[in-house]
């Protein structure tokens, strides 16, 4: 018997082949490559993961669902390619787990009530995976990769660490039980720290988070309380209009502004 879906635990299973074979597809998964999967579920993603030759440290917070798991992927488990662990991912202690690890990707369906949570804890990690593959609300993904042209603090904290891409949309209908919005396929690659090369990553953030204070306010008002006496002579040398609002700045104007 089906187990009943825990909305405390925001679970919509996704149940689309084409739309699993597209996640897949976008990881880029090389055989015996580390995969980190968060909510495995009942294992639909996880053994299209198998199947293309990665090894899987899943983590279900459930545990109603590991029985489950355990007996479908005995094999998998005892040879080795799926390691399962119970816990809540946003409280799995990637660097104890993952030390002897050179490089690992993240791909996985997660709660959208955790999106920004996850991508923070897996962005700022110490051992960053090299990509993310993940399924997020569909507004979410568009604001990431900033479709409208405007960038927010999401889309210009993501760009921070890599290289964000929307890879499709996956209807609601996709999903068991259906949420009440459609999703999308998002990829975050080239991750690394080496964007914030020359700046202080505290800073960088303070800095994007007064910019961003006041939306309609253009961004000389929204930096002067953290940037004072400079923050003209910062704005000339960054190449930024005087009159240009949060939303219009790259990723390079931040990074600029946040520079000695």
């Amino acid at each position: 018997m089906a187990l009943a879906k825990k909305r405390s635990l925001g679970q919509n299973f996704l149940r689309s082949k084409k739309a699993i074979a597209k996640i897949v597809e976008a990881g880029k998964i090389v055989a015996g490559e580390i995969v980190l999967e968060a909510g495995p579920g009942e294992g639909i993603l996880t053994a299209a993961l198998l199947e293309a030759g990665a090894k899987v440290i899943a983590v279900e917070k459930d545990r109603r669902l590991i029985p489950t798991l355990q007996q479908k992927f005995s094999a998998e488990i005892s040879c080795g390619q799926l390691t399962l662990v119970e816990a809540d991912v946003l409280e799995f202690d990637v660097k104890s787990q993952l030390s002897k690890v050179n490089c690992y990707k993240i791909i996985a369906n997660i709660p959208y009530y955790i999106t920004g949570a996850f991508i923070r804890k897996f962005l700022e990690a110490e051992i960053q995976p090299s990509t993310m593959v993940i399924l997020v609300q569909k507004e979410v993904a568009q604001r990431i990769v900033a479709r409208d042209k405007k960038e927010s603090i999401l889309s210009i904290s993501v760009k921070a660490y890599g290289t964000p891409r929307y890879i499709q949309t996956v209807k609601a209908g996709s999903f068991s039980p259906a949420p009440n919005v459609d999703s999308a396929v998002l990829a975050i690659e080239n991750i690394s720290k080496d964007w914030l090369s020359g700046v202080d990553e505290k800073r960088f953030f303070e800095i994007v988070k007064a910019g961003f204070a006041h939306k309609r306010k253009m961004i000389s008002g929204n930096l002067k309380p953290i940037l004072e006496n400079q923050t003209e002579e910062k704005i000339s040398q960054c190449d930024i209009k005087t009159k240009a609002r949060a939303e219009e700045l790259t990723l390079e104007n931040w990074l600029c502004l946040s520079k000695n």
